[in-house]
């Protein structure tokens, strides 16, 4: 067996409590990314990593290694942060501080070193590309979130999201599509 994570499961599932310690340290953080963007709000993306973990811990005499243990520690992350997403009080939006820059509202620099324009600029460009990733539907969010920053393949990502290698292509094949059309649209 090549996948470390699989035997770290598989050492928990027979009884090793470090081996679900390792587990957490190894992929709280990566998942924690993940839930950020799908959710746009970190305090929710913490529960839901702490969510995620629970159940991993509650499952785990169920747990059989079929595919990468990344892939369903994602798809139980995703399934909670849709879940989420279809809330009620998650539909209001949210101010962030991207928000007030743009309205005005003086935000203090982190560094000295760089110039005022550029730092604004880059702020003006990520703030852009944070509110179009904000506005793809959910499941073309995910997929690319997946793909592009947690590296996870069309096939694992397939599996997280309940669906076939093929939709995957498409969906992520839309959202960079759409991210082209509307950030080229903002400029």
């Amino acid at each position: 067996m090549d996948d470390e994570d699989v035997r770290l499961m598989l050492a928990f599932q027979a009884g090793q409590s470090g081996a679900f310690d390792a587990l957490f340290r190894r992929w709280a953080a990566p998942l924690l990314r993940y839930l950020e963007r799908m959710l746009g709000d970190a305090a929710s993306a913490e529960e839901l990593v702490q969510e995620s973990f629970l159940r991993v811990f509650n499952a785990r005499d169920r747990y059989a290694p079929d595919a990468r243990f990344s892939t369903w520690l994602f798809t139980i992350a995703t399934n909670l942060a849709l879940n989420e997403l279809r809330r009620p009080r998650r539909r209001a939006p949210h101010r962030s501080t991207e928000a007030a820059e743009e309205e005005g509202s003086p935000l203090p620099l982190e560094s000295t070193e760089p110039r005022a324009d550029d730092v604004v600029d880059a702020r003006r460009r990520g703030a852009a590309v944070e509110r179009e990733l904000q506005d793809l539907p959910e499941r073309q969010r995910a997929a690319l979130w997946l793909t592009a920053v947690e590296g996870l393949s069309y096939a694992e990502v397939a599996e997280a999201l309940e669906a076939t290698e093929k939709s995957v292509k498409a969906l992520v094949h839309r959202a960079r599509a759409a991210l082209a059309d509307r950030l080229q649209g903002s400029e």
